[in-house]
């Protein structure tokens, strides 16, 4: 599917706010609504838009300890990996699970109601895990920019 001018504005519309109507989606991209519906229905269809998502306030949430955390694995094998994966998979204060390049094997971002309940995530989940060979902690201090949806 071809991103024209018109598609870019569409996402970037979408992308801001998930909930506007096609009416007013149409006219701020000067297509008509039947139109611009097409264009919609066509990218959630062909996977460009994969779903739509709430924002949550974190601190209603009962959030109030963010950090991300790099983990280097003790083995580079395909069994090491989709251990450590699987067990991501399963922990509720994981978020974000990245296999990234560099230094360490993962990044992740990690979300618990303060920091005791990161430090019980950190020592009886990550702590357990043998193929995890080393991990270090970034605490989030502020985001003056997150665009995540």
């Amino acid at each position: 599917m071809k991103h024209d001018p018109i598609t870019q504005k569409i996402l970037r519309a979408l992308t801001d706010n998930g909930r506007i109507s096609n009416l007013e989606l149409a006219d701020r991209v000067g297509l008509s609504p039947s139109a611009c519906l097409r264009r919609v229905v066509a990218l959630e269809k062909a996977g460009v838009i994969r779903g739509y998502r709430a924002v949550l306030d974190p601190a209603q949430m009962g959030v109030g300890f963010l950090a991300y955390i790099t983990v280097g694995l003790s083995q580079h094998t395909k069994a090491a990996q989709e251990a450590f994966e699987h067990a991501m998979a399963r922990a509720p204060e994981v978020r974000e699970c990245h296999n990234v390049t560099g230094a360490v094997e993962y990044l992740l971002r990690v979300e618990a109601a303060d920091l005791a309940a990161y430090k019980a995530f950190h020592t009886e989940v990550l702590g357990t895990l043998p193929q995890v060979q080393s991990l270090t902690t970034y605490v989030v201090i502020g985001s003056p920019k997150d665009e995540r949806a």
